[in-house]
């Protein structure tokens, strides 16, 4: 029962997301918006992080699932994407170091930051 509550919450704040991404015309995904959420519900104590720990664990462990249907849907439009199959090499090499180096730039920084707030 105490897992079903905890994806009951997550659950609220993707509601919750989207609603916002229907009230806001952003070009957002709804997901973020849910994330956003969930995060500053966090970060303000609102929730804890052992409400939702169970059901998120369980969700990480998951996720390499919900990648299948998009890696089926691209086999299956092969004929479309296979003509430019290098500029799509390219843009996922580009955009995973990209991603890769903002990640690490920004964990840096926050460590830093807590670091010097501790002292």
């Amino acid at each position: 029962m105490k897992i079903l509550y905890q994806f009951l919450i997550i659950l609220g704040f993707t509601f919750a997301g989207e609603a916002l991404h229907s009230i806001i015309p952003l070009p957002i995904p709804a997901g973020i918006y849910g994330i956003i959420l969930l995060f500053a519900a966090l970060e303000t104590r609102l929730i804890r992080q052992e409400q939702i720990k169970q059901a998120s664990s369980f969700l990480i462990e998951v996720m390499p699932i919900m990648f299948v249907p998009a890696a089926v849907g691209l086999i299956d439009s092969w004929g479309a994407v296979g003509q430019m199959w290098l500029q799509y090499l390219i843009a996922t090499i580009v955009s995973t170091f990209v991603v890769m180096w903002v990640a690490g730039y920004t964990t840096q920084k926050i460590v830093r930051r807590k670091k010097n707030s501790n002292r």
